[in-house]
C-alpha cells in the first residue's frame, strides 16, 4: 500500500468522534463533545432558510459575502474598538477550523517554528506540521494554568515565525488577564512574531469580565489575526462559517491559502451570520447569562459528587481534578464513567502533542452547553456511581 501522510496516518482519530462513538455506543449522556443541545436564535435560522429558497445558492466571492465581511468589521469596533476596513482586513472561513488551518499554510513555511502553550486545541499541532513547521511546545502549569515568560522566550529560536494563544481557552476554561497578553505582546514585538488569536469563545466570559483582544494592545494590530466563530457565538456549530480579523497584508496571506481548501462558504448561512452579528446587546446578555448559569450549577454538581472543580472563566467547558476521586489516570477514567455512569467527557492529555510523556493525566472536561435538567441528570449519574465504586 502507497505511505500515506504521517502527520495524520500516524495521529489517532480526534478524541471527540472517539467519545461521541462510545457514548452512543453506551446510551451515555455526551458532555465530551462541545457542541449545544439547542439550536441558536430562531430568526438567524429563519434567514438562513428563506436565503436558500431564494437563491442564489452559487459560489460566493472566496472573502465572503460583502454583507457579512461588512458585519465583521461592524463587530471588531461595537465591541472593541477595532477599526478594520471589511474589504481588505476581513475573511470568511468554513469555520474556525478552517480558519485555523488557511492561517498556517498561509503563514508558515518548511523550516519555521511555531510555539503552542500546551495543552492546546488538537488541531493545531497536525495543521502546523503539515504545513512542514516544527512546534516548540510551552506547558502551562496546572492548576492555574499561568503563563510563564523564561519558558516561552526559551523556546524561541531565529527560526520562530508565530506563536498562537486561545482565549477564552478550550479546553481549560481559562481567560487570559490583561498581564500575560502584555507579557505575549512584549515577546511578539521583541522577536517580530504573528500572533495567531483563536478567540472563539469571545462572547462567553463570565462573572462580568469584558474580552481583551491581543490586537488592541499597543504594537498588535498589526501583527495579529482574531479567528472567530458563528457556531460558538450563536450555538450554531452546522453552519460551519468562522471569520477572520486583521491587518491586510496577514488576512491576504490566509485568504489565499483558504482559496485552495474550502475555496468559499454558503450564502445562505452568511447572510444569517450578517444578520446575528447586528443582533441587540440583549441578545449577547442572555447568552452569557444563561452559560454562566449552567456553568455553576455543573461546578456545584461536579463538587456534590465529589470532584475538586478547578475555575472556569469562559467557554463552556469546565475541568476537574480526578485525583478528588481517586482516579490518575484520564483516559481511562473517561472510559469507566461513560461505560459505567453512562456519561462522557474528554481527558485533558488528549489535548498535548503525542511527544509528550509530562502531559498530566489528572484532568478531565466536561462540557456544560446542556439543557439543566440534562446537566442535573449527568452529575446525579456521577455522584450515584462514584458512591457505589
Amino acid at each position: 500500500m502507497p505511505r500515506l501522510n504521517s502527520v495524520f496516518s500516524d495521529r489517532p482519530q480526534s478524541i471527540f468522534p472517539t467519545m461521541s462513538r462510545l457514548a452512543r455506543e453506551h446510551d451515555a449522556i455526551n458532555l465530551g463533545q462541545g457542541f449545544p443541545d439547542e439550536d441558536g436564535p430562531r430568526e438567524i435560522r429563519e434567514i438562513a432558510a428563506q436565503a436558500t429558497i431564494d437563491g442564489p445558492n452559487q459560489y460566493a466571492p472566496v472573502e465572503g459575502i460583502e454583507e457579512l465581511r461588512t458585519a465583521i468589521a461592524y463587530d471588531n469596533q461595537r465591541f472593541y474598538g477595532l477599526d478594520l476596513d471589511p474589504q481588505t482586513e476581513t475573511l470568511v472561513v468554513s469555520g474556525a477550523t478552517e480558519g485555523l488551518a488557511a492561517a498556517f499554510l498561509g503563514f508558515l513555511s518548511p523550516g519555521d517554528e511555531a510555539v503552542l502553550l500546551a495543552p492546546f486545541y488538537e488541531c493545531y499541532a497536525p495543521q502546523i506540521e503539515a504545513a512542514g513547521a516544527q512546534i516548540k511546545l510551552v506547558n502551562l502549569v496546572p492548576p492555574h494554568w499561568r503563563l510563564d515568560r523564561a519558558a516561552i522566550e526559551k523556546a524561541i529560536s531565529p527560526m520562530t515565525k508565530l506563536i498562537v494563544i486561545n482565549t477564552p481557552h478550550n479546553p481549560l476554561g481559562k481567560v487570559m488577564s490583561t498581564d500575560e497578553l502584555s507579557l505575549i505582546a512584549d515577546i511578539a514585538i521583541e522577536n517580530d512574531l504573528i500572533v495567531v488569536c483563536d478567540e472563539v469563545y469571545e462572547h462567553l466570559i463570565f462573572d462580568g469580565v469584558p474580552h481583551e483582544p491581543l490586537m488592541t494592545l499597543p504594537g498588535m494590530r498589526d501583527r495579529c489575526i482574531r479567528i472567530g466563530s458563528a457556531g460558538k457565538t450563536f450555538s450554531l456549530t452546522g453552519f460551519r462559517i468562522g471569520y477572520v480579523s486583521g491587518p491586510a497584508h496577514l488576512i491576504t496571506g490566509v485568504m489565499k491559502a483558504h482559496q485552495h481548501l474550502a475555496y468559499t462558504s454558503p450564502i445562505p448561512m452568511q447572510k444569517a451570520v450578517a444578520a446575528g452579528l447586528r443582533m441587540g446587546d440583549d441578545y449577547y446578555a442572555a447568552f452569557k447569562a444563561d452559560m454562566q448559569a449552567k456553568r455553576d450549577l455543573m461546578a456545584a454538581g461536579l463538587a456534590e459528587a465529589g470532584f475538586d472543580v478547578l475555575p472556569c472563566a469562559g467557554t463552556y467547558f469546565i475541568t476537574v481534578d480526578i485525583h478528588s476521586v481517586g482516579r490518575d489516570d484520564d483516559a481511562a477514567f473517561c472510559r469507566e464513567i461513560t461505560e459505567h455512569a453512562k456519561v462522557a467527557a474528554v481527558p485533558i492529555s488528549a489535548f498535548y502533542h503525542p511527544s509528550q510523556s509530562d502531559a498530566p493525566r489528572n484532568f478531565v472536561r466536561f462540557c456544560f452547553c446542556k439543557k439543566p435538567e440534562i446537566i442535573r441528570e449527568a452529575c446525579s449519574r456521577l455522584s450515584s456511581y462514584l458512591k457505589e465504586a
